[in-house]
């Protein structure tokens, strides 16, 4: 009998006490939880240059191809290969001993001629008194008329030769059509040359200014065209340009756009722009790959966001985590724009005022209560 009074005595004893610990946990649990520390920063909309970064290729302000226009012997070679040649400047000189016989010849002629059209004006003024007196027929008139009027011809012909032949020994005279710089040569004194040869002499590019040709894909033209028509982007009035060299470094001089392709390149599905740029020095070459940063207009109230307070849901969609005036945590889906630095351009779900965790992302989610320290500056990602 006492053994069984002590036993129910003991089960007793360990029920209380179970009852007791079960009381003090639902107690911890009823126990609101610490607030979660988390640095966060308070939106401001703010005017922000808005810029793209693209690729291009520097190609030369102008460029011309030098080119025989007789044919000959090339007897001399007056410039530097890779130098600086001037407009009219002669380049090659080409055999003229020939041009200059013809163009005796085509004076030759000319006297031939104008000494002919002397004879047969006199006859042609003689006949005209004497039919008048019907002391020749009109047949012999008509005639010495034409033979007149032939001779005129006969002049006109012979000053038409010798401008042709003037012209012809110029062109012995290879000049530099622009000026610039003048690559190499193809030929060299004692080559035959010809008017119609497939070969240029050498090639003469302009490269101060230069021109950078950039592409553009057409989805981001249209996004842009859309920016500007909603009104979130003004756009300048004229589009500043900046260089990225092939080394990194990033070209002393501005350029500006001058114009953008009509249409879209069917193979790349990009549309061409074109910038140009001076060239003082003679750094950029025609053919060069750089990267252009090109300002494409000015947010007048963007708002701008740490990379690394935006994260990815496993849709794709940017997530941001904003303290409301609770210090709770809400999720925020946002979509993002530009990169800018260390930044995002959101362009939706977020505005000016609202407070986004910055730092403390992974001790939060939403709904937990936070206790917000607000960040005098923006942390780098």
């Amino acid at each position: 009998m006492n053994n069984k009074l002590r036993l129910a005595t003991a089960i007793a004893a360990t029920l209380w006490l179970s009852g007791c610990d079960m009381s003090s946990h639902a107690a911890q649990n009823e126990q609101p939880s610490a607030a979660v520390p988390v640095n966060i920063i308070e939106l401001a909309s703010q005017s922000q240059a808005i810029t793209m970064e693209l690729p291009g290729r520097s190609r030369a302000y102008m460029e011309a191809e030098v080119r025989p226009q007789v044919n000959g012997i090339v007897l001399a070679r007056s410039f530097v290969e890779g130098g600086i040649v001037e407009q009219g400047q002669s380049l090659y000189q080409i055999d003229d001993s020939t041009y200059k016989a013809l163009l005796i010849s085509s004076k030759a002629e000319l006297k031939r001629a104008e000494a002919a059209l002397a004879s047969t004006s006199a006859t042609a003024k003689r006949f005209r008194e004497l039919l008048k007196t019907k002391a020749i027929s009109q047949q012999d008139f008509d005639q010495a008329e034409a033979a007149y009027l032939e001779a005129q011809a006969s002049v006109a012909v012979a000053k038409a030769a010798i401008n042709s032949a003037e012209i012809n020994l110029e062109y012995t005279k290879v000049q530099a059509p622009i000026s610039g710089r003048i690559g190499k040569s193809t030929v060299t004194p004692g080559a035959l040359v010809t008017a119609n040869q497939p070969q240029a002499l050498a090639k003469i590019s302009q490269l101060d200014p230069i021109n950078i040709d950039i592409a553009q894909s057409s989805t981001q033209m249209l996004r842009l065209k859309q920016r500007i028509a909603s009104g979130q982007l003004n756009q300048p009035e004229s589009t500043q340009v900046k260089l990225i060299l092939e080394d990194g470094s990033v070209y002393q001089h501005d350029g500006v756009l001058q114009f953008a392709e009509v249409t879209v390149d069917e193979s790349t599905g990009a549309v061409s722009l074109r910038a140009e740029f001076p060239n003082p020095d003679g750094i950029l070459l025609p053919g060069m790959f750089v990267r252009t940063i090109v300002t494409v207009g000015t947010d007048p109230t963007a708002i701008l966001v740490p990379q690394k307070a935006v994260t990815r849901n496993p849709r794709g969609e940017g997530v941001a985590m904003v303290v409301n005036a609770e210090n709770k945590v809400e999720s925020r889906i946002v979509e993002t724009a530009e990169a800018i630095n260390n930044q995002w351009l959101v362009t939706k779900g977020l505005q000016s005022g609202d407070k986004v965790v910055v730092e403390g992302l992974q001790k939060i989610r939403p709904g937990a209560m936070v206790a917000p320290t607000v960040l005098s500056e923006t942390p780098a990602s």
